[in-house]
């Protein structure tokens, strides 16, 4: 398989595989959610469980298109269409779970329920991004950008198991892995660089398998060989990074909407460490991303 390289590829990769995917949709009384909706079905890579509004076909004429694809489940409350999404995942009826309009926090409390939500025992929850900037001629996977405050170390190496798992959908045979700080030098003031150290050399051990790790470097070292050239730095990335694993949420969440708001890139992004995959957009997402969101859910469960 070749590597997907931009989002369209992934598009064009899913109608090739000629298998639909299930996803139980919560609460989807907004315009932005029922693009990515529509937008899947005419597709062709996706059908879809609609839990919530009963009169959603009615509110949005494109799904009443695909009436053998499209199943309406009325829910009146949100955290019950919340339960109920849950269940048919959990149920082996849905492939995929999405949010709609409903509270992400409302949502996430149903899905970490220890009794019947959807996230396994010891299982870390945290949320892997890709981007496609103009830029730069390849997807960009970014870890984390919205769950998890300051991974400890067993947090960060989880983080590294599902980009690379990710990776492998893509195509991408040997992922390039960079751990981000704003220096490239170890210090005892940033305790996650000491974490990068035990991480490299884990790598190095063949613990990951098949993967090039390195840090800790900066974002434009990661991505630009010249610069790491003018630095004299040598790194097995050579700018040629596929994931960036940030130190913490603030810098992982300044990067996505930086790189969203001033470099127009394409963005996607799922909860991981669940049973399947989640797609949690935030009020804001394009109905453009919501569909690439959805689209990288897709492919990977």
């Amino acid at each position: 398989m070749k590597p997907i390289l931009n989002f369209d590829q992934l598009t064009t990769h899913l109608q090739t595989l000629q298998l639909r995917k299930r996803v139980a949709v919560v609460c989807a009384s907004d315009a932005h959610t029922e693009y990515a909706v529509a937008r899947a079905l005419e597709e062709g890579i996706a059908d879809f469980l609609m839990v919530g509004d009963g009169a959603i076909t009615e509110k949005y004429p494109a799904l009443k298109k695909f009436p053998d694809r499209v199943t309406v489940i009325p829910v009146d409350d949100p955290d019950e269409a919340a339960r109920e999404a849950v269940r048919l995942v959990r149920a082996g009826r849905a492939d995929i779970l999405m949010k709609g309009l409903i509270n992400t926090d409302n949502l996430l409390r149903v899905i970490l329920d220890k009794e019947q939500g959807l996230l396994p025992a010891g299982k870390v929850l945290t949320h892997l991004a890709a981007v496609k900037i103009p830029s730069y001629d390849k997807l960009l996977f970014v870890s984390d950008a919205a769950v998890i405050p300051r991974p400890t170390l067993q947090q960060r190496i989880e983080m590294i198991w599902y980009a690379i798992r990710a990776c492998r959908h893509f195509g991408i045979a040997q992922p390039r892995i960079s751990l981000i700080h704003c220096t490239e030098k170890v210090s005892p003031k940033f305790p996650h660089s000491l974490d990068y150290v035990n991480i490299v050399e884990l790598a190095e051990a063949g613990e990951f398998g098949d993967v090039i790790i390195d840090g800790p470097l900066d974002v434009k070292t990661s991505c630009e060989k010249h610069s790491g050239d003018i630095k004299g730095i040598a790194s097995p990335i050579n700018g040629e990074a596929d994931v960036l694993i940030f130190p913490n949420i603030e810098s992982g969440n300044a990067f996505y909407k930086t790189v969203s708001l001033f470099c127009h890139a394409d963005m996607a992004g799922l909860l991981q460490g669940t049973v399947c995959p989640v797609v949690v957009p935030s009020r804001s997402d394009s109905g453009l991303s919501k569909y690439y969101s959805l689209a990288m859910a897709c492919l990977t469960c």
